[in-house]
């Protein structure tokens, strides 16, 4: 019988994902792919494939996970199987310089942003910004290895000292500081294409966001805090239309896309997370917890809506 097949490297991520199946009766089965083979002689189970995994997967040990992951999708592809987040989905995941080419090419806003292989392409990129600048790695995830820095200056000094995390495929994004109108980031949460709501996301803290609960929040944070998570509900903005259209360009149908306003009401869209996680609290305030207007909830109708409309592929399989 058929079944939803969840790709990922990170089960901790997958709680609530499972709780939403298990309330709706969707027959599931988990990929672990942190390690692993693959016979390409096989044929693939019949079923709805959905790929959770990460660009952040090496923070966790799992360095090659991605490209297992990318064989898999290849193979199942290339049998006609129903996957979620393809091999394109996966590409931009694991890319922010690829990324931003493809968000320009959909006219979509990004920070000038210069992609560098190596210490004097760094030391080079960073002399012709002007301002603040950020140094982040290509691939990263969870803002592992983003810094900002007020001056050039600043930000060759560090290069010198050894404070450049390059990540794991060496490339290293040299990228104009946006300055918020607020410290704040928006996130815009895409299930199936479409919008399901917007977030708002205190960055007073610093770029390590996470909004799932297995994400360490910053010290000293109480209940009382300014919640680091809002839902804006009834919030709409001119780019989300060109949003969706990128996404179905690009094959991506679940994803969180990233974006800052500056002092002069200008948004600038600077990370796509195709593995993308919800906040329970912020859920919860807005009255969508357990619900299918919840994250996790409109994900799991989601695929179950596409496994129902599964059809056998054809003959040659």
């Amino acid at each position: 019988m058929s079944k939803v097949f969840i790709l990922h490297e990170n089960a901790e991520w997958l709680a609530p994902l499972r709780t939403a199946f298990d309330a709706r009766g969707l027959d599931f089965a988990e990929w672990h792919l942190a390690e692993g083979e693959i016979d390409l002689a096989a044929l693939p189970p019949l079923g709805v494939f959905y790929n959770r995994m990460s660009a952040s997967s090496h923070t966790r040990d799992h360095r090659f996970a991605p490209e297992l992951t990318g064989s898999v999708l290849a193979w199942l592809e290339a049998h006609g199987r129903r996957v979620v987040n393809g091999a394109r989905a996966l590409d931009l995941e694991l890319s922010k310089a690829k990324q931003y080419a493809a968000l320009n090419a959909a006219g979509i806003p990004t920070p000038h942003t210069i992609v560098a292989v190596g210490y004097n392409a760094v030391h080079n990129a960073i002399r012709t910004m002007d301002g603040p600048l950020i140094l982040k790695p290509n691939r990263g995830g969870k803002g592992f290895g983003v810094q900002l820095f007020e001056t050039a200056e600043a930000a060759n000094d560090a290069v010198a000292g050894g404070a450049l995390d390059a990540g794991p495929d060496g490339t290293v994004l040299v990228q104009r500081y946006i300055r918020p109108a607020q410290p704040e980031i928006l996130r815009n949460e895409f299930v199936g294409g479409k919008l399901l709501y917007t977030v708002r996301v205190d960055t007073s803290d610093g770029f390590e966001l996470c909004p799932a609960d297995v994400c360490n929040m910053p010290e000293g944070e109480t209940e009382a805090s300014r919640p680091k998570f809002k839902i804006l509900d009834g919030y709409a903005h001119p780019l989300h239309e060109r949003m969706e259209l990128f996404l179905a360009r690009n094959g991506i149908e679940v994803a969180g896309i990233e974006m800052i306003v500056d002092a002069q009401g200008q948004a600038w869209v600077y990370d796509i997370n195709t593995n993308t996680n919800y906040s329970p609290d912020a859920e919860a305030a807005a009255g969508r917890a357990n619900t299918k207007r919840s994250g996790m909830g409109a994900l799991a109708q989601f695929l179950g809506t596409e496994l129902e409309q599964l059809t056998v592929p054809a003959a040659a399989d």
